[in-house]
């Protein structure tokens, strides 16, 4: 069994349990991509990222609160913490 399968199951076992750890991680993680987007300047392309990140944040806000199923939620969480740690190592590095 893989290590996405381990941790689906376990997701979708204690699901309520998961889905509130992860809207607190997912927002905590978009909050400090925001700020290092808005900290390196406030261009055009900033704007775009700072975007991105807040679409991102928000899906998986709005699959958590529409009751989606537990794979859908947990790969919105896996996307949302993937965008978020890219924004962050793009604006740290630059």
């Amino acid at each position: 069994m893989t290590i996405y399968q381990r941790q689906l199951t376990e997701f979708s076992r204690d699901f309520q349990a998961g889905a509130t750890t992860g809207i607190i991680l997912s927002s905590g993680l978009g909050s400090i991509a925001a700020m290092l987007v808005l900290m390196n300047g406030h261009e055009f392309y900033h704007m775009i990222q700072l975007g991105l990140i807040v679409v991102v944040a928000m899906w998986y806000n709005a699959a958590v609160l529409s009751q989606l199923s537990p794979k859908f939620v947990f790969n919105s969480l896996i996307l949302s913490l993937g965008v978020s740690s890219i924004f962050i190592l793009l604006n740290l590095l630059s």
